[in-house]
């Protein structure tokens, strides 16, 4: 009987350490996963805080393409006021297809192209859509492990009791998708 007791106490503190293991290691991936967002958070923050002053510059030079320029106030103000990450995602998409047609505008200005700011900003901006892709890749990268996580054999059958879900990817829409015409006129 005495040998009994042991092999059952042992069964339940495998069992304890199982759960405690899985549930420390879930939540320490969900905490990469919110700290990745911010970062993703925290670049789309820069860039918007960016255009401002890129669309002021530009107008300067380009008075008359007011569309465009409703077009990118319109496609950040829908980037700060997005609360999900699939909103996130879609207004940061607009937002990019905006800028791309601001600089398509800048190239029909050569005095604009050679302005310091302009530069300054068109290389700030630059370099914050780098820090987005890499926030988004990391981002994706660790969404992968935790999904991957949750849904393994035997966790799988415990993620719902303890309170985990599969978390969302951060994807390109399909105007990111199509290929890019590159014409030297």
């Amino acid at each position: 009987m005495n040998q009994t007791l042991w092999i059952v106490i042992g069964v339940v503190a495998l069992v304890v350490v199982y759960f405690w293991t899985l549930y420390n290691g879930l939540i320490s991936l969900k905490t990469q996963i919110e700290e990745a967002w911010s970062q993703i958070d925290i670049q789309l923050k820069r860039r918007a805080d960016l255009i401002p002053n890129l669309v002021t510059t530009v107008k300067g030079y380009a008075k008359h393409e007011k569309t465009v320029f409703t077009e990118v106030t319109k496609a950040r103000s829908a980037l700060m006021g997005a609360k999900s990450l699939s909103d996130k995602a879609e207004a940061s998409d607009m937002l990019t297809g905006a800028l791309g047609k601001l600089f398509a505008i800048a190239e029909n200005y050569p005095q604009l192209k050679a302005n310091e700011n302009f530069v300054h900003l068109q290389k700030e901006l630059s370099d914050t859509e780098d820090k987005v892709a890499y926030s988004r890749q990391y981002y994706n990268s660790v969404v992968n492990d935790y999904n991957i996580r949750i849904r393994t054999f035997p966790n799988t059958l415990f993620n719902e009791m303890l309170g985990f879900a599969e978390k969302e990817f951060f994807a390109a829409n399909e105007e990111e998708r199509k290929s890019v015409k590159v014409s030297f006129e």
